[in-house]
C-alpha cells in the first residue's frame, strides 16, 4: 500500500507495519494539556520503524572499536633497519602499527562524538561550544573469514569530524579532509585472512574547523563492511531517479556502474525490477555488461511506467528499484527507493511540487543533540524530525553540509522536501570530488529539490566566485539534470559580476528588504529565501535579561541582520515570487552562542530548544503553516507567584478565524486571528486557569490552557514512546520535569534531579540551557524552566527498562518501558583481546639445526626472509631447518605479569625459546596447535622448525599473545 503520511512504527519482532497518521495531531487529554507536556511530547505509541536496507552486503562495525583521547606521536626512526622498515607498505609506526599496545584504551560503540562528553573551557573556541576537540585514535582488529578471500571487501565511513588518516594493516589507505563526506576504502588488496587479523587504525584531527558551529569529534555516525562478489555493484552505483516525459509519461532511466576484482575477463548479467508500494514487480529490464580484469563498466536501461502514484509531502508514496547482477562468483543486489515527483521553481510563483503550489515552510538545521552531540542514532533523528513535522515544517535545508544516510531515508519517508548543501567552496579536485560525492550519494531521493554549492561566501560578488560556481554546478548537472542549483547569498546580488547570475535559483540569506528590488531586475530569476529569522529566545523565559544571557520568548528579540519570527515569515508569505523560507534554525544547537560569549555554550535561535522543548516560536510557526487541522497556544505561562495584580502580556496564537481569552471561566477579550502576528492582550495576573479558545464558524476548534501551579512536591517522567525495540540500538528521549500536588506542571522549577536506569543505557542529557555547564553524560540534570531531558538506548531482547528519577525534597517518580523483544541489526564480530605476531624473520634452510640464538645482522635485509604466520616454507628434498624470529609484541599487563603465547598451527618439529630460554617443544611433525608460556619481561620468541623431507613446514597459522587468565 502507499507509504502515506506514515508514522515510523513497526509490528512484532522481524516484521514492518505501515501505520498512517490521523490528518489531525494526536489528541492529548486535557490533564496532559494543563500539564505542559503539550506539542507531541506525550508519550506516542508505536515503536521506531528500522530504516530499509539498500545495500545488502553491508554489515554494520559499531562494536569492538577502541579509543585514546589525545595525539601518540610515533618516535621517528634512528637506526638504518628502523628506517628502512619505515619506508615499507605495512609497517607504520606508534599508534597505527598492527602490533600497538592498546590494550588500555577505552572500548566504545559507534556512533562516537568524544567532544559531546567534554567539559566547557572558556579558553576553548566560541563558536565550537567552548568543548575542546583535539585528537583522538581508533583501533578496530577484523577477522575475515578464509571464505571470503577473492570477494570484494569495502570498508565505509559514514563521516568522521575531521581531518582524517586511515591505516588498514599498516598501510595508509585514506587521507580525508571533510567531517561531512562518506569515505569509502577498498580493503580487497590489504586483507588478510582466518586467524591472522585485519588491524583498522584511524587518527582523527578534529581540531580541523569546517563550521562556526559545533562540529563534533571523532567517528560518529555509522560504519559498514561490505562483503560483494568480484563484480559488484559500484558504492553509489545506481541512478534512477525517475523522469516524466514532455508527453506526461512516466520512465525510470537507470544506470548501473559496475566493477570487478576479477582475474579473467567477466560477463554480469542484470536485472532491474521497479516494485509499487506493494511490493509488487511493475517493470522489468535486463542488460549485459563486460568487464576486464579490475576493470570498470556502465549498463543504462529504462523502465516505463504507467501512471505512477505520487511523491509529495503529505503522502509520501515510495517505490523500489531492485538491481540485481549474476556474474561468475556470485551475485549482488540493490533495493532503491524512489518516488514520483516534479519539482518546478517559476520565477513569478515560486515552487511547485507535482504541478502543485507549495510554499516552503523550512528550517535551517544541524545535527546535535543534546547528550549525544553529533553522534545522533538513528531512532533520535526520527524523533527529531518527527518535532519538525509537528511544526508544520515541509522544508529542511541541510545547514551547511551533508547529514547523515539516515537523515535522507527520514525526509523521503516522512514528507519533506531537502535542500541539499555543499560544504567547501572551492572546485579544486579534493573539494569537487566532495561535491561530486554528495550527488551522487544522495540524487535519487525524491525528498531532495535543490542543491546548494555554498552558504554565505565572501567571493559571491568576484569574477573569481562566479568562476567557481560555474564550475562546481556544471558538475552537479553533469550527475543530476533534473534539479536546479542554487547558492545561499548574503550580499552582492547587484554587483557587476556576481554568483546570482549563474545559479539557477537565488538563495537569500536575509536582506528580506531586497526581494522586490532583486525581483524587478531579474523577473525570470525563480527566487527563495534560503536563510531567514535569526530570532532568539531562551526556552521558558519570558523577560529578557541579558546580563543574565537570557533571551525573552515573546518574539521581541532577533539579530540585527535578521528579524523576529513573525517579521520574517510575514515578507515571505506576502510575495509568491518568493519560493519560501528556512527558518535559522528549527533547533538550537551547541557552539555560536551568538549574540553572548561565555558561558553561554549554545545557540538561541530555534524554534525548539536542544532537547526539542517548544519555545513560543513553536506555537507561532504552528499557527503559520498548518493548515490541515486547528491550532492555538498561548504564552507564557500561567504560575507567577507574587506578581498578583500586576499586568501580564500574553501572545495568542492560531490559525483559526477568532480567538477568545478565557480566565478562570471570564471572558476576558474575542479577537479576529492575525495568523502571522498573533494576537495581543493584557490582563491582571490572577490565579487559576487561563484558557486561549480557537474559534472557526462560531464553534470551537482547538484550545490551549495553562493552570497556575502550586509548590512541587514531585517528579514526573514523560517518555516520547511507551515500548522500544529490544535491539540495542533504539532511543527513547524521556522528559523529567515537577508536578504540584494536583498533578500539574511547575513551569519555573530548576533543581537538580537525579536518575538509574535498568534495562537500558543512559547515552545522553540535556535540558535546554544554553548557558549550562552540566554534564551531558552524567546521570543526573537540573530542570531548567521546568523541563530536562535523558536519552535511553535499549537493551537486547524483551524485556523492561525502568527508571526511577529523585530529587530532594521531591517524591520520586518511577518509569517502566517495555523492551520488545527484536532481532538487532547484524554486527561484525568482536574479535577477542590479544596481541598477534605478524612480523617474523626466517633463516635460510640449513641441513643441522643451528643454534637457536642465531639472528640477522644488524642492518641485514636480505639474507633473512620478511614473513607472516600463515606462510609456509618450500617443502625441501633432505632435512631442513629453519629458524623463526620476531620481537614479542609490548602489552602492559603481559609485561608486568606474564601471558601465553598461543601458535594457531606448526607444521613440522618445533622448539620455542623465549629470550634464548627454551620454553615448549613440539615432537609430532603434524599440523598442530602449540601454547607456551611467557615469563614476565620477555622480549623476544625464537622458533626452531625441523621440517620432515618433502613437507611443509614452518608457523602456518596466527600466533597470539595474551595475558593470563
Amino acid at each position: 500500500m502507499p507509504l502515506g503520511r506514515r508514522a515510523l512504527l513497526t509490528g512484532s519482532a522481524g516484521t514492518l507495519a505501515a501505520a498512517t497518521l490521523p490528518t489531525r495531531a494526536l489528541a492529548a487529554p486535557r490533564d496532559a494539556e494543563q500539564s505542559g507536556l503539550l506539542h507531541g511530547l506525550a508519550p506516542r505509541d508505536g515503536l521506531f520503524e528500522r530504516l530499509p536496507v539498500e545495500d545488502p552486503s553491508r554489515t554494520l562495525l559499531a562494536l569492538g572499536w577502541l579509543f585514546h583521547e589525545g595525539d601518540i606521536v610515533a618516535p621517528p626512526p634512528v637506526t638504518h633497519d628502523d628506517t628502512y622498515g619505515n619506508a615499507k607498505a605495512g609497517n607504520a609506526r606508534g599508534a597505527a602499527a598492527m602490533d600497538y599496545d592498546d590494550s588500555d584504551w577505552a572500548a566504545v560503540t559507534l556512533p562516537h562524538d568524544w567532544a559531546s562528553a567534554q567539559g566547557f573551557v572558556e579558553t576553548a573556541n566560541v563558536a565550537q561550544g567552548y568543548r575542546p576537540r583535539g585528537i583522538g585514535w581508533y583501533r578496530r582488529t577484523l577477522r575475515l573469514d578464509p571464505a571470503d578471500r577473492g570477494k570484494r571487501l569495502e570498508l565505509h565511513f559514514g563521516a568522521i569530524a575531521t581531518a582524517a588518516t586511515i591505516w588498514i594493516n599498516g598501510s595508509i589507505v585514506a587521507r580525508n579532509f571533510s567531517g561531512y563526506n562518506a569515505i569509502d576504502i577498498d580493503l580487497t588488496p590489504f586483507a588478510r585472512f582466518g586467524d591472522e587479523l585485519n588491524v583498522i587504525a584511524i587518527r582523527v584531527d578534529a581540531n580541523a574547523m569546517e563550521g562556526w558551529w559545533y562540529e563534533g569529534a571523532g567517528l560518529y555516525r555509522h560504519v559498514w563492511l561490505s562483503k560483494r562478489a568480484p563484480v559488484s555493484i559500484a558504492t553509489d552505483g545506481v541512478h534512477c531517479d525517475p523522469r516524466a516525459g514532455s508527453d506526461g509519461r512516466w520512465s525510470v532511466p537507470v544506470t548501473v556502474a559496475l566493477n570487478s576484482i576479477a582475474r579473467e575477463m567477466a560477463a554480469a548479467n542484470l536485472l532491474v525490477d521497479l516494485l509499487d508500494p506493494a511490493g509488487k514487480v511493475v517493470a522489468s529490464a535486463r542488460g549485459q555488461a563486460q568487464l576486464p580484469p579490475l576493470g570498470e563498466a556502465e549498463v543504462t536501461l529504462s523502465l516505463p511506467v504507467a501512471d505512477p502514484q505520487r511523491w509529495s509531502i503529505e503522502t509520501p508514496t515510495l517505490y523500489t528499484v531492485r538491481v540485481t547482477t549474476d556474474a561468475p562468483g556470485g551475485g549482488d543486489e540493490r533495493r532503491i527507493a524512489i518516488g514520483f515527483r516534479t519539482i518546478r521553481f517559476d520565477a513569478a510563483q515560486g515552487f511547485f511540487l507535482n504541478d502543485k503550489a507549495v510554499k516552503l515552510k523550512g528550517v535551517c538545521l544541524h545535527q546535535d543533540h543534546a547528550g549525544v552531540g553529533v553522534a545522533v542514532p538513528d531512532a533520535l533523528l526520527a524523533w527529531r524530525l518527527q518535532r519538525m513535522k509537528d511544526t508544520g515544517v515541509n522544508a529542511i535545508r541541510c545547514s551547511h553540509n551533508a547529514q547523515a544516510d539516515a537523515f535522507y531515508q527520514l525526509c523521503d519517508r516522512m514528507g519533506f522536501v531537502v535542500m541539499d548543501e555543499n560544504r567547501v567552496f572551492n572546485p579544486a579536485p579534493e573539494n569537487m570530488a566532495q561535491l561530486e560525492w554528495l550527488v551522487r550519494a544522495h540524487r535519487n531521493h525524491p525528498s531532495i529539490i535543490l542543491w546548494s554549492v555554498f552558504n554565505e561566501e565572501p567571493m559571491q560578488g568576484t569574477e573569481a566566485g562566479v568562476e567557481m560556481v560555474r564550475r562546481m554546478a556544471a558538475q552537479v548537472h553533469a550527475l543530476d539534470d533534473s534539479r536546479p542549483v542554487t547558492a545561499a547569498m548574503n550580499g552582492s546580488f547587484y554587483d557587476p559580476k556576481n554568483v546570482s547570475s549563474v545559479v539557477d535559483v537565488m538563495g537569500f540569506n536575509y536582506y528580506q528588504g531586497d526581494y522586490d528590488k532583486f525581483h524587478a531586475l531579474n523577473p525570470a530569476k525563480p527566487s527563495t529565501s534560503s536563510e531567514d529569522t535569526s530570532a532568539f529566545m531562551t526556552r521558558g523565559a519570558y523577560t529578557t535579561d541579558k546580563a543574565a544571557h537570557v533571551m525573552s520568548s515573546m518574539d521581541d528579540e532577533a539579530a540585527p541582520w535578521g528579524a523576529t519570527h513573525r517579521d520574517a515569515w510575514a515578507e515571505i508569505a506576502k510575495r509568491r515570487f518568493i519560493a519560501g523560507g528556512f527558518v535559522w534554525t528549527g533547533f538550537d544547537y551547541h557552539g555560536e552562542p551568538t549574540p553572548f560569549t561565555w558561558p553561554t555554550i549554545a545557540s538561541f535561535f530555534g524554534i525548539l530548544d536542544l532537547c526539542g522543548f517548544p519555545k513560543t516560536a513553536y506555537d507561532i510557526h504552528r499557527a503559520h503553516w498548518i493548515d490541515d487541522r486547528a491550532v492555538v497556544g498561548v504564552a507564557p505561562h500561567w504560575t507567577w507567584p507574587g506578581r498578583e495584580g500586576q499586568p501580564i502580556a500574553l501572545l495568542v496564537t492560531s490559525n483559526a478565524e477568532r480567538v477568545r481569552l478565557v480566565l478562570n471561566g471570564r471572558m476576558i477579550g474575542e479577537q479576529a486571528v492575525d495568523r502571522i502576528m498573533g494576537n495581543r492582550f493584557t490582563l491582571p495576573y490572577a490565579p487559576g486557569r487561563l484558557e486561549a479558545v480557537a474559534l472557526s464558524g462560531g464553534r470551537e476548534v482547538a484550545r490551549a490552557v495553562h493552570e497556575t501551579a502550586g509548590p512541587a512536591v514531585a517528579l514526573r517522567l514523560t517518555p516520547a514512546r511507551r515500548q522500544m525495540l529490544g535491539d540495542n540500538e533504539d532511543v527513547v528521549p524521556v522528559t523529567i520535569d515537577a508536578i504540584d500536588a494536583k498533578g500539574r506542571h511547575v513551569p519555573t522549577e530548576n533543581r537538580m534531579t537525579r536518575f538509574t536506569i535498568d534495562g537500558a543505557t543512559l547515552i545522553g542529557v540535556g535540558n535546554g540551557d544554553s548557558n549550562s555547564h552540566e554534564s551531558e553524560k552524567a546521570p543526573q540534570r537540573s530542570l531548567f524552566n521546568g523541563l530536562a531531558q535523558m536519552l535511553v538506548q535499549a537493551g537486547e531482547g524483551r524485556g523492561k527498562v525502568t527508571i526511577v528519577a529523585s530529587a530532594e525534597g521531591l517524591r520520586p517518580a518511577r518509569l517502566v518501558i517495555d523492551r520488545v523483544a527484536a532481532t538487532p541489526r547484524a554486527q561484525v564480530t568482536v574479535t577477542p583481546p590479544g596481541a598477534f605476531i605478524l612480523g617474523w624473520r626466517r633463516s635460510p634452510s640449513f641441513a643441522t639445526a643451528p643454534d637457536p640464538v642465531l639472528m640477522p645482522p644488524v642492518n641485514d635485509n636480505n639474507s633473512w626472509d620478511f614473513t607472516r604466520s600463515g606462510t609456509p616454507a618450500v617443502p625441501e628434498a633432505g632435512p631442513s631447518f629453519r629458524l623463526y624470529r620476531a620481537a614479542l609484541p609490548v602489552r602492559r599487563r603481559v609485561v608486568a605479569e606474564g601471558g601465553t603465547l598461543s601458535f594457531a598451527q606448526i607444521e613440522g618439529r618445533a622448539t620455542v625459546y623465549v629470550d634464548g630460554r627454551q620454553v615448549a617443544m613440539k615432537s609430532d611433525p603434524t599440523p598442530a596447535p602449540l601454547v607456551v608460556p611467557v615469563p614476565a619481561g620477555a622480549k623476544g620468541v625464537a622458533v626452531l622448525v625441523e621440517a620432515v623431507p618433502g613437507a611443509r613446514s614452518g608457523i602456518t597459522g596466527a600466533a597470539r599473545l595474551a595475558p593470563k587468565g
